[in-house]
């Protein structure tokens, strides 16, 4: 039986990681989104809404084929923390979030443009993080982890030794919730992966 095409949406090495752990064959396709949050737009619909526009993006130039999107957003008492423009900007968030709690949301879809089927949904961690001393923020970002990572940090890499918990998904604050992912991919009548 020849094999669902399958591309992922994405430019993230975490994403592209997490589904090649799974066996499932992938292309990767950049998405050209503009992910600008309008305000008053909650953080659920907007990391939903990105996930569905990104995977679209895609489906509309390869209709036969399931396209899979994510975003992901780290949110403290409510303002969202998305991927740091610089060295000062994570230095800043990394404060913020130090000896706190925050919550990580990503929205995953499952799109194929030829069948208009479209599956989407939203997953939610809390995290948190011990106190951070200055030096340990300055050590941080001089790896340069932060900068291309939603909340200045990669639970995966260095930055997991800045969490003390994590409450749900593991995989979701990686930035693929794969419990999500599952179901989407069942709900579709796709085959697991041999």
């Amino acid at each position: 039986m020849k094999p669902t095409p399958v591309i992922l949406a994405s430019s993230s090495p975490r994403r592209a990681s997490l589904l090649k752990a799974l066996g499932i064959p992938f292309r990767r396709v950049a998405p050209d989104v503009d992910e600008t949050h309008p305000p008053g737009e909650s953080v659920r619909r907007y990391v939903r809404r990105l996930a569905i526009e990104k995977a679209l993006s895609v489906a509309n130039r390869r209709p036969h084929a399931w396209v899979i999107a994510g975003d992901t957003t780290v949110v403290l008492d409510d303002a969202l923390l998305g991927k740091p423009r610089h060295a000062r900007e994570a230095r800043r968030m990394l404060r913020q979030l130090s000896g706190r709690s925050h919550r990580v949301l990503s929205g995953i879809a499952l799109v194929r443009g030829d069948r208009n089927s479209i599956r989407s949904a939203v997953s939610s961690t809390r995290v948190t993080f011990r106190p951070l001393s200055d030096d340990v923020i300055r050590w941080y970002v001089r790896t340069g982890e932060p900068l291309d990572k939603a909340g200045a940090y990669g639970v995966q890499e260095k930055g997991g030794m800045l969490v003390t918990r994590i409450d749900g998904s593991y995989s979701n604050v990686v930035g693929f919730p794969l419990e999500k992912f599952y179901e989407l991919w069942r709900a579709a009548g796709l085959p697991l992966p041999a």
